[in-house]
């Protein structure tokens, strides 16, 4: 017999201090974690909560081959390339202590940390993370590959662009949209829309630099 989704073994991508909040969430579920890999070899061997850092991460593919997996990694960019490049089934992680209305549309590797709300109407797309005691409000549209870090803030009709980071304590007001790339400092207070591919910080944010590749 097949085991049914959730009592198969999980496998998380990763091995630093994300991956080790994943571990502590998917327990929380009452998923087992079989394994996780780390492209620091000067790890491999090490134990994350008792799970082994078991090698590489190109080496979890064959070892693993179709395995359910979530990305612990903070990085959007390194979440997105990994997550074109790899395998597996990305399962959702929601922790049991969060809140995820419903109506919320969650999209493959998407992780939801505990203490963490999601109203209703949002959408949330795929791995992009809602990390510990975060807020998104009603009809919120989150992209791809975001991270919304612990504390933030996020109003009604916020919209994030595909692959921003939001700092740890930053809030949002309603109806405010962040453009793609765009990373906003800790502790910022967005109050204006922002940019793609920028660097904003302070309350009220403001941007100070571009991230836009420059061409020579």
């Amino acid at each position: 017999m097949h085991a049914r989704p959730e009592q198969r073994p999980v496998i998380v991508i990763g091995g630093g201090g994300h991956a080790k909040v994943l571990i502590s969430t998917l327990r929380a579920m009452g998923r087992t974690v079989t394994a996780a890999f780390d492209d620091d070899t000067s790890r491999h061997g090490e134990q994350l909560l008792g799970v082994t850092i078991a090698g590489s991460i190109a080496s979890a593919a064959a070892r693993y081959p179709q395995a359910d997996a979530v990305i612990g990694i903070g990085s959007p960019t390194v979440r997105q390339l990994l997550a074109e490049r790899l395998p597996f089934r990305w399962i959702q992680v929601v922790h049991p202590h969060a809140y995820v209305d419903p109506s919320v549309v969650m999209n493959p590797g998407v992780v939801v940390m505990a203490g963490a709300v999601v109203q209703p109407e949002t959408v949330l797309g795929q791995h992009c993370i809602v990390n510990t005691s975060a807020s998104v409000d009603h009809d919120g549209n989150i992209g791809e590959y975001v991270n919304i870090s612990p504390g933030v803030h996020l109003s009604g009709n916020v919209t994030v662009g595909d692959a921003a980071t939001i700092g740890i304590g930053a809030s949002v007001l309603q109806g405010i949209t962040i453009g793609a790339g765009t990373v906003v400092g800790g502790g910022a207070a967005v109050i204006r829309d922002l940019p793609s591919q920028v660097v904003a910080v302070g309350c009220p944010a403001r941007v100070i630099r571009s991230l836009e590749s420059k061409v020579a």
